[in-house]
């Protein structure tokens, strides 16, 4: 029979080795990218790209849920059922979505630590302080920036969640309320939904400005 001592001590050594095998995957994935001319740089900035573009589309996607929501007052009776499997397929397509941004963003982080820790090794190989300097500066510069941009792609996360959770208790209450007293008796639940999710699309806005201005950045500094 296994100790506590050693069972913790297995499961530590798994986690070691599968660190360990995701670090080596992630250099054969930078060593080949490298042949075809493509460094970590013009990775971060491919991510972050792909990364805003998840954010217009969840953007897009959570607008379509909340009109779905809202369309569902005033519809006769007739039509509630097919309105209410709507709603359910905009629900389960705003929580893909919202993985999807928070998936594109950890690998952002992923890309962004490889990449700030092989610029701080290389600052050791210049034997010119002036372009050691020099290099030190920009790579300053493109952390702050890269920090602003992340807290401004993170702060959704927040509201996304709020939202999605509110989505989803309507849609569960729908499931067994499926009338029109019911659907009446939501108008006041839609309209903390039309506040909560213009203030995500807001925030997502804000991100993905800050984006474009993350990848003009490092563009001029190419």
């Amino acid at each position: 029979m296994n100790t506590p001592d050693r069972s913790i001590g297995s499961v530590t050594v798994m986690l070691l080795l599968a660190t360990a095998l995701l670090a080596s995957c992630r250099t054969l994935y930078y060593d080949t990218m490298e042949t075809f001319g493509k460094h970590k740089r013009e990775i971060l900035v491919d991510r972050v790209e792909e990364a805003r573009d998840e954010q217009h589309e969840a953007k897009e996607q959570f607008a379509d849920a909340l009109e779905q929501f809202t369309s569902l007052v005033g519809a006769p009776n007739t039509e509630l059922a097919r309105r209410y499997k709507d709603l359910r397929g905009e629900l389960e397509r705003c929580e893909a979505q919202a993985g999807d941004v928070r998936e594109q963003i950890q690998s952002i982080e992923t890309v962004s630590d490889d990449l700030f820790q092989e610029w701080e090794r290389e600052l050791d190989q210049y034997s010119s302080d002036e372009l050691r300097r020099s290099s030190r500066d920009t790579m300053d510069r493109t952390r702050q920036r890269y920090e602003q941009m992340l807290r401004a792609m993170k702060r959704p996360e927040k509201k996304m969640d709020e939202v999605l959770v509110a989505f989803r208790d309507q849609v569960l209450y729908l499931k067994h309320n499926l009338n029109a007293q019911a659907i009446a008796s939501l108008q006041g639940t839609i309209d903390t939904l039309e506040l909560n999710t213009a203030e995500l699309i807001a925030e997502m806005e804000l991100a993905i400005a800050e984006a474009d201005s993350f990848i003009e950045g490092m563009g001029s500094e190419t």
